[in-house]
């Protein structure tokens, strides 16, 4: 029963992310509240990431928006951080991670909720090298977030590229899938290093996230976000609320 509901949680977490954005803001609270310790959900959390990341990877591949050499100078720094995001959150105390886990949360979904990074005027599109070398500092720091937490990095790569690299958004997603399928490629090796993952949970996620994103883009085709965000919200606040006051 409990591999059920990771699975029904996972199809909605990946029809959120086609439709909102921030599906990991309802399966690693939930991973929490099933059970796991927060370093092993946060662990476990990372093989559906991967799973999503790599399939949107091999689209993007396909329909021809990929630049692999400016990816793969973003992705570099946003590894080496995801490394040092990642091994504080496998010594920080379940307490401590679930407050923080809990005020991430609620500020995402203020993100998903008024998109500010959607009223952004878009920079020029020259990549000259100071702002080359400032964007692979910033994604350093990307990386140590993603590394640590993940829930709502998608907002900051894209509000930090289009502030800085004038790309078009379908270039900008393409680059955000691939850097964080290699961050998380690194953060998922600490967690395992550290036994600080659900093998079991995290396969059974990733084909739940699978199925839902499949889903949720057929249904963006026809009908609206509003619900769904709405949705999102009730849920989201709920399980913060839970989190924050959770004992373990």
């Amino acid at each position: 029963m409990t591999l059920l509901a990771i699975f029904v949680a996972g199809i909605g977490a990946g029809f959120i992310n086609v439709m909102a954005g921030g599906g990991s803001l309802l399966t690693l609270p939930l991973l929490i509240l099933f059970g796991l310790p927060s370093a092993v959900a946060n662990g476990t959390n990372r093989i559906a990431l991967m799973a999503q990341n790599i399939v949107a990877i091999a689209s993007f591949r396909k329909g021809g928006y990929f630049d692999w050499k400016f990816s793969t100078m973003l992705a570099i720094p946003a590894l080496i951080g995801s490394i040092v995001g990642a091994q504080i959150a496998v010594t920080m105390s379940n307490d401590l991670f679930n407050r923080i886990l809990s005020i991430v949360m609620i500020v995402v979904l203020v993100i998903i909720v008024w998109k500010p990074h959607k009223r952004l005027s878009a920079a020029s599109e020259g990549q000259t090298w100071p702002k080359r070398i400032g964007l692979m500092v910033i994604f350093f720091f990307v990386g140590v977030y993603g590394g640590f937490i993940q829930a709502g990095v998608g907002f900051i790569i894209i509000a930090t590229l289009t502030l800085v690299s004038g790309l078009s958004l379908v270039n900008i997603n393409s680059i955000k899938v691939f850097v964080v399928a290699i961050y998380t490629l690194s953060a998922l090796v600490v967690f395992i290093v550290n036994g600080q993952v659900h093998w079991g949970y995290g396969l059974t996620l990733a084909a739940g996230t699978s199925l839902g994103a499949l889903l949720g883009s057929r249904f963006a085709v026809k009908h609206g976000d509003k619900w769904v965000q709405r949705i999102l919200i009730v849920a989201v606040v709920a399980m913060a609320v839970r989190l924050f006051f959770k004992t373990v």
